[in-house]
């Protein structure tokens, strides 16, 4: 018997024998980037589920919720699905969440099934995700969500001819097709189109490469952390902003605390997202509150927070609507079609997908009272995954 098939058998004994959670402790497992390059997303998964807690409890009916959490580091799918593996046969538990990056969500998909294990994603942001496991409920967005609201943008603007600049991984194409193809449809051009590996830090020699392609504006996605900063500071040091080159980008590439690291230089930098910490709102404003009273620091918040709080909630709905049983069907067909106000704006979860519907804003960096954000100047509403939704 393959490891692949010991692991299965041993994931399907368990369904068996944990139909129905016995113990009064509910536990819900966390794999997240808590450590290394990336650990500011992980430590915001962490502050959006405890500002759930806060304000709802650690009970609900008459179970107690315990979040589980192990640290996943960088892109690495066999660690996450060892430690997914882990969680749920070692620690019992009946709920999966967070996951930063593509390819580990993806590598955890394959034991969802087997153990009966929802997993709500929190950040992983390639569109096929959803479709790796039934199982599989999305609170983050998508690159196809994000972009394609960002291509007609830059068209609107006056952009003729682009230079599409992405990480080379799942998200990254997607970004690059979504972009491409609909900038292409409203009538652009798409003059250089580069894959950057993941472990790139010296972006000079490809702001050499936008510069020879002739191109009037840059599209780019890479994760949020040290590549975003890194690509932001060639753009402005290597002249391309002052030269009149435009930069557009899904909201990744300007996360609130890289703002300061970036200055002044930053300002009027555009971007498609579907959360900025500066979102007006009594919805925004009491999360925030909130995470200020639990002790985070407010210039260290990013999108994986709210998509933590929000991922709670449809916990706590799942385990609501079973009454703490392990029954997966169930509790996915309990948050299909759930809506309600975010600290984003309006959301609901798509029925067909699973993945969020949300208002995608066109934010702009200004600053204001000395303080450098992404202002909101237009709303998308309501935005599906173009790509799941064009099925």
């Amino acid at each position: 018997m393959n490891h692949f098939a010991r692991t299965a058998s041993a994931l399907a004994i368990l369904c068996l024998t944990t139909g129905v959670a016995a113990a009064d402790t509910i536990k819900v497992g966390v794999i997240g980037t808590m450590s290394g390059p990336y650990a500011l997303f992980g430590k915001n998964f962490k502050t959006g589920i405890d500002a759930w807690v806060a304000e709802h409890g650690k009970k609900v009916g008459s179970h107690d919720i315990e979040f589980v959490y192990r640290d996943e580091e960088s892109p690495n799918p066999a660690k996450s699905k060892a430690l997914a593996q882990e969680l749920i046969v070692k620690d019992k538990v009946q709920y999966l969440a967070g996951i930063y990056f593509t390819p580990n969500a993806m590598a955890v998909a394959p034991l969802l099934e087997e153990s009966k294990t929802p997993l709500v994603v929190m950040n992983a942001a390639t569109s096929a995700i959803v479709e790796k496991s039934p199982y599989i409920v999305r609170t983050s967005f998508t690159m196809w969500q994000n972009t394609v609201p960002g291509a007609k943008v830059a068209k609107q603007k006056g952009s003729a001819k682009v230079a599409i600049a992405v990480s080379d991984y799942g998200p990254g194409l997607d970004a690059e097709a979504a972009f491409k193809k609909t900038f292409e449809a409203e009538g652009g051009k798409v003059v250089e189109a580069i894959r950057i590996p993941l472990s790139t830090t010296d972006f000079s020699p490809i702001m050499q490469r936008i510069k020879d392609s002739g191109a009037d504006t840059i599209f780019t996605f890479l994760p949020s952390g040290p590549p975003t900063l890194g690509f932001v500071k060639a753009y402005i040091d290597n002249g391309l902003k002052a030269s009149g080159i435009k930069l557009m980008s899904t909201g990744d590439v300007v996360t609130e605390p890289d703002l300061p690291n970036i200055g002044d230089a930053g300002i009027g930098i555009l971007s498609t997202y579907h959360y900025s910490v500066s979102h007006a709102s009594p919805e925004n404003a009491a999360f925030l509150a909130t995470l200020k009273k639990d002790g985070a620091n407010l210039d260290e918040v990013t999108m994986t927070a709210v998509a933590a709080y929000d991922g709670a909630r449809l916990i706590y709905k799942m385990i609501e609507a079973t009454d703490g049983a392990r029954d997966p069907a169930k509790a996915l067909e309990a948050v299909k079609g759930m809506k309600w106000v975010s600290p984003r704006g309006p959301v609901s979860i798509d029925p067909a997908t699973r993945h969020i519907r949300q208002n995608v804003y066109l934010r702009t960096v200004e600053k204001v009272d000395g303080k450098l954000i992404n202002k909101e100047i237009e709303t998308f509403a309501d935005q599906p995954d173009w790509a799941l939704s064009a099925k």
